[in-house]
This record gives structure tokens, sequence and C-alpha cells, in this order.
């Protein structure tokens, strides 16, 4: 029983929230497990579009994209995210970058920890009877290793997910594995991640093992020289060409002869559902502004008569003092959206100023 209910509810829940959680989740339904390890994992990956391997900054967060963006401006640095989801759905997010005295400076760690809780659920019987209430929750530890070797940053994280179910649980071991080209003179960045390959564990009771959320993404960022602003085009789901669903139940459109005539496939819908795009106007070092667009998000997620903000992101990025403050309004469907909050301070600075 405890399976089905992870079908019937936990993947509907994930596909409703438009979450980027696997963006190709629409379509392949419940066929993967631990589906939220590809949820944003801050504002500011949330701000551009919902995936990004190649923005190459001082946040920490941006472990979770792509380990190989772990990088010296990170150093000392933790990060802490809070997304409040649609209805009583929260997710957490700490990342924190270091790098030991004795270790060279092209060698540097990073730790992350991400726990999703989907509030108190009502348990039914088959016929429809309340029994009581139940809690999920999902989380992940992950750490992570880079080293530099010129302008190539190599890097790989382990993970262990946990994903439980009013008192059932799976667990399963992944990795990432990331890297990084940045030019030596101009500010242009590729960055290319494996994600979230790896082998369940533990699968529920009643139910078999499920393959794991596999993520291919390949991206660039560029920042035109004298211009304050900042571009990023991310690929995603490469490991699989045809990520576009057609829900083979929904009514077509009649024509004059009153039969239906449903929609089709076509290879530019199924090309543009791999992209994701974002740009940042850089308003000096304290101020950045941000906007994002996932085409998938946007064709999944929008209703038959209406597309409201789905796919469609926006954030904000304000300095003050030490410390870094990032807000995203992220649309997720035409009735809702998701508000990412994440704040960031690097603690070296902090105990030296102690000592």
């Amino acid at each position: 029983m405890i399976g089905l209910l992870h079908r019937r509810i936990l993947v509907p829940v994930s596909v409703a929230l438009g979450l980027g959680v696997s963006p190709a989740m629409a379509q392949i339904g419940g066929q993967q497990t631990f589906s939220f390890l590809n949820l944003p994992p801050g504002a500011k990956t949330a701000a551009l579009g919902g995936v990004n391997v190649s923005v190459r900054d001082a946040d920490p967060t941006m472990l979770l994209s792509n380990p190989a963006l772990l990088n010296a401006e990170m150093d000392g640095r933790l990060a802490l995210s809070f997304v409040d989801y649609l209805a009583d759905i929260k997710q957490s997010t700490l990342a924190y970058a270091f790098k030991p005295k004795e270790v060279d400076a092209g060698r540097r760690w990073g730790a992350t920890l991400s726990y999703l809780n989907y509030g108190e659920l009502i348990m039914r019987d088959p016929a429809n009877n309340v029994l009581g209430t139940f809690s999920v929750n999902e989380y992940a530890a992950g750490l992570t290793y880079a080293y530099v070797q010129g302008p190539f940053t190599l890097a790989g994280t382990g993970k262990l997910a946990v994903s439980g179910i009013s008192g059932n649980h799976s667990v399963g071991l992944l990795a990432d594995v990331g890297a990084v080209f940045k030019h030596p003179e101009q500010d242009f960045t590729v960055g290319l991640a494996v994600k979230n390959a790896g082998y369940q564990l533990k699968p529920y009771a009643g139910a078999g093992r499920e393959p794991m959320p596999l993520d291919v993404q390949l991206g660039a960022t560029i920042k035109p020289e004298h211009m304050p602003l900042r571009f990023s085009i991310t690929a995603h789901n490469l490991q699989r060409l045809d990520i576009v669903y057609l829900d083979p139940n929904q009514r077509g459109q009649l024509d004059e002869n009153g039969e239906q005539v449903k929609k089709k496939k076509t290879l530019g819908d199924k090309v543009a559902r791999h992209f994701a795009v974002g740009g940042e106007l850089l308003l000096g070092k304290s101020l950045n502004v941000r906007l994002g667009y996932n085409h998938l998000q946007r064709r999944e997620l929008r209703l038959d008569n209406a597309a409201g903000g789905a796919g469609i992101s926006f954030g904000v990025m304000l300095r003050i003092s030490q410390f870094q403050l990032d807000y995203t309004r992220a649309g997720l469907h035409a009735s809702g959206a998701a508000n990412y909050f994440t704040v960031a301070r690097n603690l070296n600075s902090l105990f030296v100023k102690t000592q």
C-alpha cells in the first residue's frame, strides 16, 4: 500500500509543482525516484530558468547545479536557502564551501544538505474513508571535491538520498560529475554536468527498484565586454532526445467534419523543451536583477487556455554588509508560483573579526 501511495500522491504532487523537478517528469511519470534532486537548489538557479551549469561566482548553492562550479570565491561561504512551494510544501537547502589549509590552491571541498517536506497528508482506504494523516519528506546529503587545472575545473559529488512516506523509507546512493571551462581572458564559461547517476539501495516496501533521475546538462554563460549583462543558456535532459508529453486522454479540437484533431509533436517543440535561458542585469557589485525562461515548464504546466507565469522566473540579488540576499519568484502554474529565499555569508571573515 505504501508503494501505491508513493506513486499516487508523491508523483502527482511533484508534477503539479512544476518544480523543475526532473524537467521531464511529466512525461516519464512515476518511473523515476528521488526526482526532488533536480529541484533548483537556490534562488539564483531558480531565477535563471531552473537549470544552470555554467554561472561561476561565490554562491555555494550552485554546487548542486554543477559540482565543478566550486571555486575560490566560495571558500568559507555558507548559504541557506528556503523555498515556499504550493500548499504546505517547503524545501530547505544548506551549502558550504571550504579549502583546508594543508590542501593546495587548486583543490577544495563543499558540503550540501537538502530537505523537502510535503506537509501533512490525509490517508484514505480504498473506499475513500479517512484513516488519519501521515507525513512525507525527502532529504539528501552530499560531499563535493573539485580540482582545478588551468582553465578547467573537474569535480564530483557523492550523495546519499532518503525518501520517507508514512514511516516507510527508500534509500539511494548517487553521484554528480561535472566540468567547467573558464576562458582565461574573457568572462565566458562552459559547463557540463551528469547529475544523479546512481542506484536505489533500498526501495519502498512492496515496490521494485526504480531508476534514478539522471540528467545530462550542458550550458554556457557569457558577459559581453563593457556591458552590464550576463547571459546563460542551458540544455538539459540530453540523455533523452524526446521529452515531449502529449496526454492521450486529452480531447482535441473538432474539424469541419466534427472529428477530433489531436496535437502532434513537432521538431521545433522537441528541441526547445531541452533549453532554459537566463539573464542578469549587473547594477554594480551589490545589486543584480535576474530573469529566466524554461520552455519545458511553460509547455507542461500551462492550462489549455492560459499559461500564466508558468516557466518564467525573475529575481534580485542584494548585498548588505557581509551578507548576500537572493530572492526569486518562479512561475509554476497559472494558479501560483514558488518563492525562493537564499542568504549567504563568508564565515572566514566572521571568525577573523571575532578573534
